[in-house]
């Protein structure tokens, strides 16, 4: 029979398998044929093809195949926890970006454990067992196979009567799961615990606490050494740790997700708002601000006091309901309606810094990452059918250059049409090839999420790549079908008619506290000097030196830049060191010399020594570098030459 394999026709003999086909393309190794896209669906490699299928082996370098394997590997950790713990209950165990977890009911284990639990994994893997996969009757005989566990006997409650209910066996261990999975556990070359931590059960803070075992996996014992020096430099680089560290930002108990941002943290946030306001007049934007406490009814409106009033902070006043802002779309709305508009007016560019408030679970709250109380750095665009492309177009080059600001490369992500979509599908047609026409024009690569659209509109999600080649989703771009409907928003066209606009929301940095945090991270602290909270310090080597380090403090301070003197009894060394610390970017140490001279003696936050400068030469030098947005101190230059 014939089968097409990545677009090429093979000769296969009749009942032959996926796993067939790897063997004759000799993709066998761990990290290769881990499943099977057959005909569009992810499957098992043991599926048997018919004649005229459509096939693409799946390796781990994809995000399907790294969601299987680990998804495999959370089996595999839970077969081993039963073996050493046979009272534990296996409840749900899914892939993560990095790795997966299981979450188990009546398991108490600690750090101690993490070895025993690991010897028994990889005793699994050794035995080398094919995961076999079973289609049960209905949820009828899916309830009588788990009926000692009702933890997935809740799960299969769940499940609609029409719906296939699988499971996978592999030697005793026996779970409900979708699939697919590996061929064999042998393909598991190297495993790791990371941590263990308390869950509730689906996310309910009602609900039984589980204990959830985070841990890693991978077809080669080398990657798994590099995510571990990964995770290592990742460590150093926690905002959580550094930002307090280095006095930017902290949070407290009394406001549990609501940072306090500190004066140093305000001088990065500031620069940031800056940056953010310049770009945006530069790219033609109007910047509203929008009330942060709004009634029931526009909420009802929006839609969201129905479907997310749960995440909302609600109240009343004089017998009146009211929210605090979730979100700004709304408030744009009633913006936009305060008047008229024409087609003459379009495409009509709205941009909002809002302070937003969603309730949280706390056990999702992480530093700067996922917080309560937040900016949100938002734009709406109002356009008709004709402007989709040019402005996407815009939005895309206001995105490339707002990050390249920040020394960080990015990727787009177009989602398409789901299946609970509003509005037309001539509509959604448009939208759709106004968004893809945008990224063809633009020229880069960009991924197609099939039916993972919001129901309201398709959207472009921006994904930005740190100094640890970590991806953020930051930015989105999302194309809205639906207030403007809800809000019955209208313009007057050449024709004389009443038409409605066609809405973008978009939004840059996506949260300015998250991108703050990433940017903390990003940097390791050590921010470029046009971003920097400490810019420079100056050190008198003596007490007769003072009046001359605050007299050039003094200068310094009247050039815009952030400068200090350390006029502390500590040694020379230990003040530069406490600078380098602080991650100053420039250190100005005065002496004898220095004062005789009206001049520097330079070094930066890595310990570089330029030695004597003039302080006019050194102040063209920093202003040059500033305003550059430089990402890399322009006294580097000379020290390489």
């Amino acid at each position: 029979m014939l089968v097409c394999i990545d677009k090429k026709e093979y000769e296969m003999p009749p009942g032959s398998s996926a796993k067939d086909v790897a063997e004759k393309l000799h993709k066998v190794a761990p990290e290769q044929s881990l499943a099977v896209k057959l005909n569009g669906a992810i499957c098992d490699l043991s599926s048997i093809l018919h004649e005229g299928d459509q096939l693409s082996l799946i390796d781990f370098a994809s995000k399907e195949g790294k969601e299987i394997f680990w998804h495999t590997s959370a089996h595999v950790l839970a077969q081993a926890v039963l073996r050493l713990f046979p009272e534990a209950k296996p409840t749900i165990g899914p892939p993560i970006e990095q790795g997966f977890y299981y979450d188990f009911a009546n398991l108490k284990i600690s750090d101690t454990d993490f070895e025993n639990i690991e010897k028994e994994v990889y005793k699994i893997i050794s035995e080398n067992h094919e995961p076999i996969r079973h289609v049960l009757a209905d949820k009828k005989e899916a309830l009588l196979v788990f009926k000692n566990n009702p933890y997935k006997g809740e799960l299969i409650e769940g499940f609609s009567e029409e719906g296939i209910i699988t499971a996978y066996e592999q030697a005793e261990f026996f779970d409900l799961c979708r699939g697919p999975h590996l061929p064999n556990l042998g393909k598991i070359k190297a495993f790791k615990i990371l941590k263990t931590a308390g869950a509730y059960w689906r996310g309910d803070s009602k609900r039984e606490m589980l204990t959830r075992i985070y841990a890693i996996s991978f077809p080669d014992r080398k990657m798994l050494k590099e995510y571990i020096t990964f995770l290592e430099e990742a460590k150093k680089r926690d905002h959580k740790i550094l930002g307090p560290k280095l006095d930017l930002f902290s949070i407290r108990e009394e406001a549990p997700g609501m940072p306090f941002i500190h004066p140093k943290g305000m001088i990065v946030w500031n620069q940031l708002i800056h940056l953010w306001k310049i770009m945006h007049k530069k790219a033609g934007y109007e910047e509203i601000k929008t009330p942060q406490i709004m009634s029931q009814e526009l909420w009802e409106t929006s839609g969201h006091w129905e479907h997310y009033r749960e995440n909302m902070y609600t109240f009343s006043i004089e017998e009146r309901h009211f929210a605090i802002k979730p979100m700004n779309c709304p408030g744009c709305m009633l913006y936009y309606k305060s008047k008229s508009h024409s087609y003459r007016e379009l495409p009509l560019r709205i941009s909002e810094l809002g302070h937003v408030h969603r309730h949280e679970a706390s056990g999702a709250l992480s530093g700067l990452f996922r917080v309560r109380s937040f900016h949100q750095d938002d734009a709406h665009l109002f356009m008709q059918k004709s402007d989709i492309k040019q402005e996407i177009l815009s939005v895309i080059a206001l995105i490339e250059e707002t990050y390249s600001k920040f020394g960080l490369s990015y990727r787009l992500e177009l989602s398409t049409k789901p299946e609970n979509s509003i509005g037309s599908d001539e509509d959604w047609e448009i939208a759709t090839n106004g968004l893809k026409e945008a990224l063809d024009t633009w020229g880069k690569p960009y991924r197609i999420n099939e039916a993972d659209g919001a129901f309201y509109g398709p959207k472009i999600d921006i994904h930005i790549t740190d100094a640890l080649s970590r991806s953020w989703q930051c930015g989105t771009i999302q194309l809205d079908m639906a207030l403007p409907e809800k809000f019955e928003l209208e313009y007057m066209d050449k024709d004389g008619q009443l038409k409605r606009p066609i809405m973008i929301h978009r939004a840059l940095f996506g949260s300015v506290e998250r991108f703050m945090g990433i940017l903390i991270e990003h940097f390791v602290g050590k921010f470029p000097l046009w971003l920097s909270p400490s810019q420079l310090r100056i050190i008198p080597i003596a007490d007769r030196h003072e009046p001359y380090a605050n007299e050039v403090c003094s200068v310094i301070k009247q050039t815009g830049f952030q400068s200090d003197v350390d006029a502390s009894h500590e040694s020379v060394n230990k003040k530069v060191r406490n600078a380098q610390l602080m991650q100053y970017n420039y250190i100005l140490i005065l002496g004898d010399k220095e004062l005789e001279n009206q001049s520097i003696n330079l070094r930066t936050r890595d310990n570089v020594v330029h030695g004597e400068l003039a302080l006019n030469v050194f102040l063209h030098k920093i202003e040059q570098e500033r305003s550059d947005y430089s990402l890399t101190s322009y006294f580097a230059e000379e020290v390489n030459a």
